[in-house]
């Protein structure tokens, strides 16, 4: 996940953004606790969505703490929750890191990569054999989607299904997850919606990523199905042409994703934090949305804070 799934945090109510950002910097400590400092680089904003979402059905409520922060020593002590669901999403974050990683070492030589890889292997092991299906099914998507980046995919819904099929997997093995380590049954209709909202999501966020990406790509020769979708011709157009020739497109596609995350997230029966959960799902991901579209950069007030508070 790509960090573009944030909360807009003008419409939130105080003490909704503290327990949003208690989300946030507890997937951190999740992850310094239990796998030491460095791989808390791989933390995204998109972890603590995927945590609310998760822990959303369960009747606990959140025990928050406060605790001082080893990235901010020198300010207030920040709000810190913990619970399975933000174990779980710390481990995804680095799960998709190591891939990352692995990616950046052989598909692009790069350095930094080839540098990190030895250090996370045990953590990764670790990673593995506690989630062994949930790894295996990214592992499948993932060499789906390198498939299709090397023969440059023109069909957009082809390329953006191997995404789409491992936020699902993410989703609705959390549920799995979740079920099993509260000791619960396991609900499939919760679970079913689990996954349709992480599929619909992988759509969306592979979409705005590819949206977001098409200058730097351009100028690396990097594959963005974009360029191939739509016929980028170098010759007569600008990327910003571009952009605008596509836009109506992208419009139509990326905000009917978002009609269709919030039709699975009714389905759901959540009982905490639905304040939190439907601001990032209907003004959070449309901020985003056309922030993209309209390449206005993060101007606003919706998430910078969350490192300071």
């Amino acid at each position: 996940m790509l960090g573009y799934v944030q909360v807009f945090k003008p419409e939130l109510k105080v003490r909704e953004y503290e327990v949003y950002c208690g989300y946030y910097c507890g997937v951190c400590k999740s992850i310094g606790k239990r796998y030491g400092q460095l791989p808390r680089m791989a933390l995204s904003y998109d972890a603590a969505f995927l945590a609310l979402l998760l822990e959303s059905i369960y009747e606990e409520h959140d025990a928050p703490s406060q605790e001082h922060c080893v990235a901010h020593p020198f300010i207030k002590k920040k709000t810190i929750i913990r619970n399975l669901a933000i174990d779980y999403s710390a481990d995804v974050m680095l799960i998709l890191a190591w891939y990352k990683l692995l990616d950046d070492a052989n598909d692009e030589g790069k350095a930094y990569a080839k540098l990190t890889i030895p250090p996370l292997k045990r953590i990764f092991k670790k990673l593995r054999k506690r989630h062994p299906a949930l790894c295996d099914r990214i592992e499948k998507h993932l060499a789906e989607l390198s498939a299709l980046e090397k023969e440059k995919c023109s069909n957009l819904d082809m390329a953006a299904e191997a995404f789409s099929k491992i936020m699902e997997a993410i989703f609705s093995e959390g549920a799995r997850f979740m079920a099993e380590g509260k000791k619960m049954t396991y609900d499939e209709a919760s679970a079913g919606a689990f996954a349709s909202i992480g599929y619909h999501m992988g759509k969306w966020i592979y979409l705005m990523d590819a949206a977001d990406d098409i200058e730097e790509n351009l100028e690396s020769g990097a594959y963005n199905p974009l360029l191939y979708r739509f016929n980028f011709n170098k010759d007569s157009e600008t990327a910003e042409d571009f952009r605008a020739r596509i836009k109506d497109d992208l419009e139509f596609n990326l905000y009917q994703y978002l009609a269709m995350i919030g039709n699975c997230l009714s389905t759901l029966e959540i009982r905490k934090n639905k304040g939190i959960i439907e601001n990032i799902i209907y003004f959070g991901l449309n901020r985003k949305t056309e922030e993209i579209l309209e390449q206005k950069g993060d101007n606003d007030e919706s998430i910078r804070s969350v490192g300071n508070i």
